[in-house]
């Protein structure tokens, strides 16, 4: 028998499956861990257990999935939207968006979408511009919550959510689904919102009453038309009707005069002639009439030509995204390879000219093996295309920009995508692969001139085998994590740094509940990820809009560690009610600064052993570590031989409640009073710990390390004794 010492000065690999476990020629090795169950893995090495989760409300039916999305319109002014069955909801900073009192209905009021009335006892939205539609008319008005939450009619089912893709622009938000025309959800202020169909024509008006009337000679017919011109001269009107005249613009002093009445919105007016069998342009004004005297067209510019895109089903778009000033479009049930470009500078002119001009809308189509239905479109350097089966970058020939003759496509790798949006991580798109669910890394390399993908997931499987990623969010601070929901109703964290080539895996569980969505948003100096959990609560399922609570706190008593919680601060109190959401739950409670006993919740309510003026109460969180078996180059990587931890030194950060064991039956606690003053909570520690075990003879040799109270650890490293037996 011998004794020796392994030392882990970081936790930086996460979990990996047990595939790996016999990989100790592998760098990642050392720092690679068997378990790691809601603890976060910091990019520096340390792994620290999960905050826990705020409840911010019920969903607005517990029957019903309910998905949640990021909208971010400025860095301190974020909203997650909950959609759900034919609605959307509001939730910012732990709450949700209340509607402000509204006004009495007056039927002489000319009422635009987003307005709020109240009438007959009720509350109720505006749908439709008009004047005089008295409440509770369907097509013009939607009943609002009586409990004052603000909410949005929408089209999607329940069964839509998940294929719903998104991107926002400033207060616009796009929502397209081959199943529903495309959509705007439109921030107007803080609590106006209106969600609309998008208009694919010009919202300006042609001039209308156009002549035309020859001043001198005769004999020579003319034909004009005329646009007009809105704010930024990016968005032209179709061609009014044709003006028509009989004159002769070659002799002397002669000219055509072509007038029109004024259009709304109007700056200016252009002016097309009829020339070598198109309309071709010669000239603009911001008055109503033109004077023609022998001004040559160009034939090169010609009106717009109207589009009528995505107007019936089968047309709608299932993907959206921005590129080069253009907004895009791809992917409907007929035209499944089809990408479409807004006319550049526009976010909805889909018009274009003959001959083509380089600001005209594009349309495309990937020409590939097989039917690549386009999942998402990411922007990046250049246009990136995730189809069902192949992955495609689309780039301009010729031209710093793409435009309807220099586009082109070219495909990068054959993996193909899942339906699950990405996310955008530096430069690297990180999506889920088509099949096998793991997820995957896509980045620029100069070294082929492309995009290459890589596999994110390879030594963490057994995450993913079996199950499919439903949902992906990403949080920036306070660490680069991330956040997918799995079928299986966990919540996997994936901590990614791809310039330091840092990838950790990390699995998350909450007691009674299932993670079904996650969205993330800025708030503060943090990026907090919010879920829907579905949980069973008193024998009846619920569904509940939970946010990560912050891990920062300077005071004990302001550690946030339980799920599905909330937080009371006033005056000494033993009763503390409040808790109606987890009516019949054991719960956990920190109660200024010191884990109190674990109590029940009853009538909304729970009862403490003494009086607190700050508590946390919540789902208790088990959080888990365990090191991989360990392996000793000296002695054959120790196959065969039997092991035994004797002891273990553990650096921890501003730690507590700790405990620690060969295996999860023989866990030892670390003491956790020194000479803190009688009646204080025992002090959170940063420091070595030495621990003696509970002898265990095993063939792995490794170490297990559990946190089940309602405080923070951090884990910096551990040094762990170990006694070599026979075989």
């Amino acid at each position: 028998m011998s004794q020796t010492r392994t030392y882990r000065q970081s936790f930086g690999g996460g979990e990996v499956t047990p595939e790996f476990w016999g990989r100790i020629d592998d760098s990642r090795y050392a720092a690679g861990l068997a378990v790691c169950r809601n603890f976060l893995v910091k990019p520096q090495g340390p792994v620290e257990n999960r905050p826990g989760t705020l409840f911010v409300r019920a969903a607005k039916y517990a029957d019903k999935a309910a998905r949640l999305l990021p909208f971010t319109y400025s860095t301190d002014q974020t909203m997650v939207l909950e959609f759900g069955e034919r609605y959307v909801r509001f939730h910012t900073s732990g709450a949700t968006l209340l509607y402000p009192a509204p006004a009495a209905w007056d039927a002489s009021t000319a009422y635009t979408v987003g307005d709020a009335v109240a009438h007959g006892g009720q509350s109720w939205y505006c749908t439709k511009a008009h004047t005089g539609q008295e409440p509770p008319q369907a097509d013009h008005w939607a009943l609002l919550p009586a409990d004052g939450v603000y909410e949005l009619p929408a089209p999607y089912s329940a069964e839509d959510l998940f294929d719903i893709r998104y991107v926002q622009s400033a207060d616009v938000l796009t929502l397209v689904h081959t199943s529903h025309p495309p959509m705007e959800l439109r921030r107007l202020d803080a609590a106006k919102w209106t969600l609309t169909p998008i208009k694919f024509r010009s919202d300006l008006a042609p001039p209308e009453g156009a002549t035309a009337t020859p001043s001198g000679g005769s004999g020579i017919s003319y034909r004009y038309v005329v646009t007009t011109i809105g704010e930024g001269e990016t968005d032209e009107s179709v061609a009014s009707a044709e003006a028509t005249c009989s004159g002769n613009v070659f002799a002397t002093n002669a000219y055509n005069t072509i007038r029109w009445r004024a259009v709304a919105d109007a700056q200016r007016y252009r002016v097309y002639k009829f020339s070598g069998g198109v309309f071709g342009y010669i000239g603009q004004t911001t008055g109503l009439e033109f004077r023609d005297d022998n001004i040559a067209a160009d034939v090169s510019r010609t009106p717009p030509i109207d589009q009528d895109l995505f107007g019936k089903q089968g047309d709608y778009p299932g993907a959206v995204s921005y590129f080069e000033q253009r907004r895009v479009f791809a992917g409907t049930l007929a035209k499944p390879q089809n990408i479409w470009m807004t006319k550049s500078g526009t976010e909805s002119n889909m018009n274009y000219s003959v001959p083509i001009r380089d600001d005209d809308a594009i349309q495309f189509r990937i020409a590939a093996r097989e039917a690549n239905t386009i999942r998402h479109i990411v922007p990046l350097t250049s246009l990136l295309m995730l189809t069902s089966s192949g992955e495609w970058r689309i780039t301009s020939v010729n031209s710093d920009a793409v435009t309807p003759n220099t586009i082109s496509v070219a495909p990068q790798s054959y993996v193909g995508a899942s339906r699950v949006t990405p996310v955008i991580v530096a430069n690297t798109v990180v999506y889920v692969a088509a099949r096998g669910g793991h997820l995957r890394e896509m980045a620029y390399s100069q070294q082929v001139n492309g995009y290459l993908s890589g596999d994110l997931s390879l030594r963490a499987p057994h995450l993913f085998d079996e199950k499919q990623i439903v949902d992906m969010g990403y949080s920036k601070a306070p660490y680069p994590i991330v956040w997918t929901v799995s079928t299986d109703g966990s919540a996997l964290g994936f901590t990614y740094l791809p310039e330091q080539q840092i990838g950790a895996w990390h699995r998350h569980d909450t007691q009674g509940g299932a993670f079904e969505s996650v969205a993330v948003v800025a708030e503060g100096q943090d990026d907090v990820p919010y879920f829907v959990v579905r949980r069973q609560i008193n024998g009846r399922v619920v569904r509940y809009i939970e946010c990560l609570h912050s891990r920062h706190f300077t005071r004990q008593e302001d550690a946030f560690f339980v799920d599905c919680g909330l937080s009371w601060r006033g005056a000494a109190a033993d009763d503390i009610s409040g808790l109606d959401h987890l009516e019949g739950c054991t719960v956990s409670v920190l109660g200024d600064g010191a884990v109190m006993p674990r109590v029940k919740v009853q009538g909304g309510a729970v009862h403490l052993p003494r009086a607190v003026s700050v508590a946390h109460i919540g789902l208790p969180i088990t959080a888990d570590v365990q090191t991989l078996p360990v392996a000793f180059e000296a002695v054959g990587y120790g196959q065969g031989l039997s092991k035994n931890v004797n002891q273990v030194w553990l650096r921890v950060f501003r730690s507590s409640g700790i405990f620690a064991g060969p295996n999860w039956d023989k866990l030892t606690e670390v003491k956790q009073r020194a000479s803190d003053p009688y009646g204080s909570p025992p002090a959170l520690k940063t420091d070595e710990i030495r621990l003696v075990l509970s002898p265990d003879w095993a063939k792995t040799g490794q170490v297990c390390v559990r946190q089940a109270d309602p405080l923070p650890v951090t884990l910096v490293s551990l040094t762990a004794e170990i006694t070599l037996g026979g075989a």
